[in-house]
């Protein structure tokens, strides 16, 4: 992650707080960093690992805390590029229990806003980036609490692998790691 895009997205990244935030695994700017990264080795574009870096800067419907508010999301794309913070706010708008569902299927899918009620539908690029962005953050969360690894990784195991078709080639072995480390 040498991109000077990178850089500036941990340095808003910490002005807003991730660094002192806990998260599975230390704090929130951490957890941030493991995603993109996992997103880069995983082959994906600069734009899905800079969305993987921000992805909880509106919270999430699985973490509360937020950076900012979806009001100020001029100021995100400023920083991380239009394409990046689409899928940032996508990510933490996302009402995951109507989301989930639908990946085992073969069509891009709709996506309900939790802050607005709004649907947004994906386009394949978008469904492919949500799917690569929800996998990278869990795989990342069950492996640092063991605790919903036990609660809910082998739901997510079962979930990424009737998602597998939206995944890269890359990614595809680390899904047994939803079910936490051994």
């Amino acid at each position: 992650m040498t991109d000077d895009r990178f850089d500036a997205a941990r340095d808003w990244l910490t002005s807003h707080g991730a660094a002192t935030m806990a998260h599975p695994g230390g704090t929130l700017l951490d957890h941030l960093n493991r995603v993109a990264r996992r997103l880069q080795s995983w082959g994906q574009p600069a734009e899905i690992a800079l969305a993987g870096l921000a992805h909880a800067a509106y919270g999430t419907a699985g973490f509360a805390d937020h950076l900012i508010t979806p009001g100020r999301r001029g100021e995100l794309v400023h920083i991380i590029g239009g394409r990046a913070e689409e899928l940032v706010y996508c990510y933490g708008a996302c009402v995951r229990d109507l989301a989930y569902p639908q990946f085992a299927g073969s069509e891009p899918f709709t996506l309900t806003d939790r802050f607005t009620g709004s649907a947004v539908q994906l386009d394949d690029a978008g469904a492919r980036a949500f799917v690569a962005l929800t996998f990278a953050n869990e795989i990342d969360v069950m492996t640092h609490n063991a605790e919903l690894a036990d609660r809910h990784g082998a739901a997510l195991h079962d979930l990424a692998t009737a998602a597998d078709h939206w995944l890269a080639a890359a990614a595809r072995p680390d899904i047994p790691l939803l079910r936490g480390l051994p």
